[in-house]
Order: structure tokens, then sequence, then C-alpha cells
């Protein structure tokens, strides 16, 4: 039989074990409810359904990329490539400078992405180099061709079926977001789920362990950085889609805030505690804050005082998590 007192301190138990649940969400969920709470405050225009989903439009291409990052860190891997990826497809959908259909301009671009990965994994994973000067490494060297490339022939507009990805909508709803969560869903389930999965956590873990107990590392490597690479990709066509017209600097921010929005999504170098769901929130919250910044006419140089502030807060989880684990 339940005492009286055990009755009377149930609430205030579940109230505890409610705040500690809370506590234990990633900051991405509390930052995206204040920002809310100060748009209702201060610009409650900002929160109608239309400027909603093209906020959300905005964020797919960073939504695509942090599906791949996510896999990386998971991995106590890093992938800072994606800018020079995106630089790399748009120039080569919108250039015109390879006469193909755009159905094959899309498979080059695919093909790019996977080159670009395998190149990345087998540094890092058989030459053991650092991933961030490797991927360091790979922007600087697809940003130089491309930039070499645009003496002869300059970015023009976006393939049609680029531009149907970024720019159609079904009602209000951009089909940006059901093709987010189309990949979004899939990748939490099989992270989840898979052998993959359990084997990227063991060695986020401990790589030591994982590497003698047979594990296979290097494959493991090897398709985290492929998938990494490709969900730039993606990630790019959304942004040459959404924009309409090819440019050096489309997606120069996807590695930063890809980052960002990793760490703030609750997954940190060696743990997947945030799974899918954190980061694309956390993709969503960045986007919300630079156009609120926006709606206070602080444009551009408020974006980039938003990003330095956000990259502080991500170090700040970071740190927070890694003492308590």
């Amino acid at each position: 039989m339940t005492s009286p007192e055990a009755t009377a301190d149930a609430p205030a138990q579940w109230a505890r074990n409610m705040a500690a649940r809370l506590a234990g969400l990633p900051v991405a969920y509390a930052a995206t409810a204040i920002l809310i709470l100060c748009a209702a405050l201060m610009r409650p225009n900002l929160l109608q359904p239309f400027l909603l989903m093209l906020i959300v439009r905005q964020a797919a291409p960073l939504g695509l990329a942090v599906i791949g990052q996510s896999i990386c860190i998971r991995l106590l891997s890093l992938d800072l490539s994606f800018g020079g990826v995106a630089m790399a497809v748009s120039y080569i959908t919108t250039s015109g400078a390879i006469p193909v259909s755009e159905p094959v301009l899309i498979l080059l671009s695919v093909l790019l992405g996977l080159t670009v990965g395998l190149a990345n994994a087998y540094f890092i994973a058989i030459r053991r180099a650092s991933s961030v000067m490797v991927t360091l490494a790979m922007v600087l060297i697809l940003g130089g061709v491309v930039t070499a490339l645009t003496q002869f022939r300059s970015p023009g507009d976006a393939p049609e079926i680029l531009r149907y990805l970024g720019q159609t909508r079904i009602g209000i709803v951009p089909l940006a977001l059901p093709i987010w969560l189309a990949v979004l869903i899939p990748m939490a389930l099989f992270m989840r789920y898979s052998v993959f999965g359990r084997y990227v956590d063991a060695i986020g873990s401990n790589p030591n362990a994982a590497w003698t107990s047979g594990i296979p590392y290097v494959r493991v490597i090897f398709v985290a950085h492929v998938l990494s690479s490709l969900f730039a990709v993606f990630s790019a066509f959304l942004l040459v889609g959404f924009v309409g017209f090819g440019s050096l600097s489309l997606g120069s921010d996807l590695a930063l805030n890809s980052l960002a929005a990793v760490i703030l999504g609750g997954v940190t170098f060696g743990s997947g505690r945030g799974g899918m769901l954190g980061p694309a929130v956390a993709a969503f919250m960045l986007m919300f804050s630079f156009n609120l910044l926006t709606s206070f006419g602080l444009g551009e140089p408020g974006k980039q005082m938003a990003q330095g502030a956000i990259l502080v807060l991500a170090a700040i989880a970071y740190a927070s998590r890694s003492a308590h684990r």
C-alpha cells in the first residue's frame, strides 16, 4: 500500500524528472523556443505560416548538410569541404561548360561528391591525416579549380529541374520540406537501428577498442565521408534551385553552420545523443535567427555577428556536454 508521504511526493518527483529531461535536451530546442518567443513579442509577422514555410525552405539545404556532418562528428571526424563541393556543384550545373543534358549534369555532380568523399576518406582513414586539414585542403583545391574555370565561362542560370525542386510549393508548403523529411527520417531510422549505426557509435565511443574488436573501422570511415559529401551535393542542389543561378559564394558558410547546428543539436565528437532530430531543429533555429535579425534591419553584418555568437554557443555546449560524459 502506498504511503501518504509517497503519494504527496509523487508530483514533486514527476516535476524533478521532467526538469531533468528538459535539461538534458539539446541546446537547439531551448534556443528555438526563445527565438520564437522573441519573435512573438517583437516581430509577430515572422510567425505567419507563409513566412515560417519560407524559413523552412531556407533551412532545408543546411538540414541536408548536417545529416552527413553529424555522422562524421559521431566518428570523431569532421567534414569542412562543404563549401568547395557546393561551389563545384554550382558551377557544373549552371555554367554550361559541359554541353550535356540536365540529368547528366545532376549525375556528374553526384559523381563529384562521390569522388570528394572517397578522397577525404582515403587520407583520413588510410593515411591517418587530420580530417580538418584534409577537408580544408579539399575546399582550397575545389575553389581554385572553379575560380580558374570561371575565367573562361561564368556561372549562369540554374537548370529547370533544380529550380523546380528549390522553388515549387504545394499550397504554402515548399517542396524542399518533404524532400528534407524524405531524407531525414530514413537516415534517422538507419542510424538508430542498422549495424552501421552501431558501428558508428562503437568507433566514436572508443576507436582503439573498436579497431581491436574487429569492427570495420576503415570501411565505416569511408562510408561516412562519402555520405557526407553526397549530402553536401544534395544540399547544393536545393541551394542552387532556391537561388535560381550559380555563384562562387553559394554555400560558403555551409561548413561552419553545419558544424554549429550539429553540436547545438546535441551531437558531439564521439556521441550521437541528439540523434538526427536535434541537428535538424538546430538548422531551422539558425535560419530563423538570421531572418529575425534581418527583420530588425541588421542584414548581412548582423548575420555574421549571429554566426559568431552561435559558434561560441556551440563551443560552450560542446564543452559542457564533454564535461558531463
